[in-house]
């Protein structure tokens, strides 16, 4: 926060997190050494994005993490001084420096500067604010280059609020398959149009995959029953990631999902040196029902591919076909799945992807029902982009992605498939996928750099030559959200929502909107924010959940009609309407 000084004192303008308290300080002795004690900071995503916000609003005009700015360089600082003193001296810094103290007298001596005191920060925000500083003073230590030019803030525009308004009606509560928050892990709705009507699935990362009908859940499928090494760790990627059904699923009775196992279970298809540690396994899964019309499953199954991972996140995050394409298609029949980078940059190893020769951090197409892979066990599409070549995966669709989440196609256009993907520390996009695209991750995050050698927590501009990504046609920062959860184009009843394309934040639950017709590969279309009207009241889900993680996801049924749903408490509400602002109000 900048601020106003009195004239005729020797006081500058500086930002909350001054040179008092700097390890790049020009004061020579450590006074306050943290003498192996480990202080500890809160790292949780939403702490860490909150104290970003307070740092990118009141300390990023005068500090970075690389070098001196107008303030001094944080990198480090919470292992120079301990948190007590941190928080003491942002609450008030000349009462420290009067009484004494013999750090805050040496700095003050140095620097000629006071700061003011920031005693109605709340506890809440001071211990956001110092888990920020500590997790990206962190990740400056520990880079492997110096890099200038960091961006703690990439996107400085904000997204403005639309006049529209959802209207959800709640329409199924999911049971609880634990007995802690989460309670009920939904993270996947499906469906399926019948002769007779519509189907509509949805899975629970503790691994059950339910069928909804008439506003009641039943147990379709109970994976940890089929599946004697599935596992599942709530909050490490971990369990039933994804599912769907055959197109022909009322003739041939076949679906198909992804799941977790501990490593070394099975021979891996995809797998890592021997000399690197494997985190778990994700494997993909073929179901044949015996009768397709059964309301619970029962059958064969076989396993179609399993891959390594070197740690427990960004899995096999999303299979899905490619419900808009009709028998005859190219297209019709054929599975994608989406590959996360399984963590390779958390386990130091970028090199395992972004390539054409590794499986991890790609989006896959295959032929459930063929048999020219080299296991055999499925089908590579002769038009797939890097068939014949030799060095090169021919299961690879496009690459470059660090957790492509989740995959839809525009019912007026089959071609266009949006790809959301997770980012790290910095930017959430939604990329238009083509065929053989380079998506950029781990050189790229949006529309920006990303080193890997540097501090990690941060992105860079892009450099002046740039060329060889391809960038998201969507991005924001995490000012505005931290984890993109992907959603449709809309063309169903409600003109409002004609020719947008919906989507929003995982853990914040917050809802955006764009115009297809702003779309256009190598742009960057503009976004909207979109509440809510439950039960006739504007609402969030961050008020309706109290202020926890909401775990938000998009449905869409096989009329085109959208549904959220929310991992926190299991509820799922289907958007009957959308209004304008001022109609709700009058």
């Amino acid at each position: 926060m900048l601020f106003l000084v009195p004239k005729g004192q020797i006081y500058i303008l500086l930002g909350l997190c001054l040179a008092l308290f700097s390890c790049n300080s020009s004061v020579k002795k450590d006074l306050h050494p943290k003498a192996g004690r480990v202080d500890n900071y809160r790292q949780d995503e939403l702490s860490v994005q909150k104290g970003m916000q307070l740092f990118n609003m009141h300390c990023a005009s005068c500090h970075d993490f690389n070098a001196d700015n107008i303030g001094p360089n944080l990198a480090g600082v919470t292992l120079k001084a301990d948190k007590a003193w941190l928080t003491d001296f942002i609450r008030n810094p000349k009462r420290k420096i009067e009484a004494g103290d013999e750090r805050s007298v040496q700095l003050y001596e140095a620097y000629s500067t006071y700061m003011p005191a920031f005693g109605y920060f709340s506890e809440d925000e001071l211990e956001a604010l110092l888990g920020f500083i500590h997790k990206y003073s962190e990740a400056e230590r520990k880079s492997k280059k110096k890099r200038p030019g960091a961006l703690s803030d990439p996107i400085t525009e904000k997204i403005n609020e639309s006049n529209l308004l959802l209207v959800l009606d709640e329409v199924l509560q999911v049971p609880a398959s634990a007995e802690h928050h989460p309670k009920a892990r939904i993270n996947k709705l499906a469906a399926l149009r019948f002769s007779e009507g519509e189907r509509l699935f949805i899975a629970d990362l503790n691994g059950k995959l339910y069928e909804a009908k008439d506003s009641t859940v039943k147990t379709y499928l109970d994976m940890v029953q089929q599946l004697p090494n599935f596992i599942n760790a709530p909050g490490f990627g971990t369990g039933l990631g994804s599912f769907d059904i055959h197109p022909n699923f009322e003739q041939n009775g076949l679906l198909y999902t992804t799941h977790t196992e501990p490593a070394h279970m099975r021979d891996a298809d995809f797998a890592l040196p021997d000399s690197l540690k494997v985190g778990l396994q994700w494997v993909l899964t073929e179901w044949k029902a015996q009768n397709p019309e059964a309301q619970h499953f029962s059958g064969s199954k076989r396993e179609l591919l399993r891959v390594d991972m070197l740690g427990s996140s960004h899995g096999f995050q999303e299979v899905s076909f490619n419900p808009m394409a009709k028998k005859g298609d190219s297209d019709y029949g054929l599975l994608y799945l989406c590959i996360g980078d399984g963590g390779a940059i958390y386990a130091d190893k970028p090199q395992f992807v972004g390539r054409k020769d590794k499986i991890w951090g790609s989006v896959i197409r295959i032929d459930p029902l063929g048999n020219n892979s080299v296991n055999g066990r499925y089908g590579i599409p002769y038009d797939n982009p890097f068939v014949g070549n030799s060095e090169d995966i021919p299961e690879i669709w496009a690459y470059g992605f660090r957790n492509p989440h989740r995959i839809s196609w525009d019912a007026l256009d089959q071609r266009r498939m949006y790809v959301s993907n997770i980012g790290r520390h910095s930017v959430e996009e939604v990329n238009l996928v083509e065929k053989g695209g380079n998506y950029g991750w781990p050189n790229r995050e949006g529309t920006f750099v990303f080193d890997a050698d540097a501090n990690t927590e941060v992105v860079y501009p892009l450099p002046k030559d740039d060329n060889g990504f391809a960038y998201p046609i969507i991005q924001y920062d995490h000012d505005e959200g931290n984890a993109v959860s992907g959603g449709y184009t809309y063309h169903g009843t409600l003109k409002k929502l004609q020719g947008k394309y919906l989507f929003g934040d995982i853990p914040r639950g917050t809802l955006f909107m764009a115009d297809v017709t702003n779309v256009h590969q190598g742009q960057q279309a503009p976004i909207q924010k979109i509440g809510f009207v439950l039960n006739g009241e504007a609402t969030s889900f961050d008020t309706l959940l109290g202020g926890a993680r909401v775990d938000l996801r998009w449905g869409m049924d096989s009329a085109g009609e959208l549904y959220l749903f929310t991992k926190y408490d299991g509820k799922v509400y289907k958007v009957v309407d959308c209004i304008a602002k001022d109609t709700l109000s009058s």
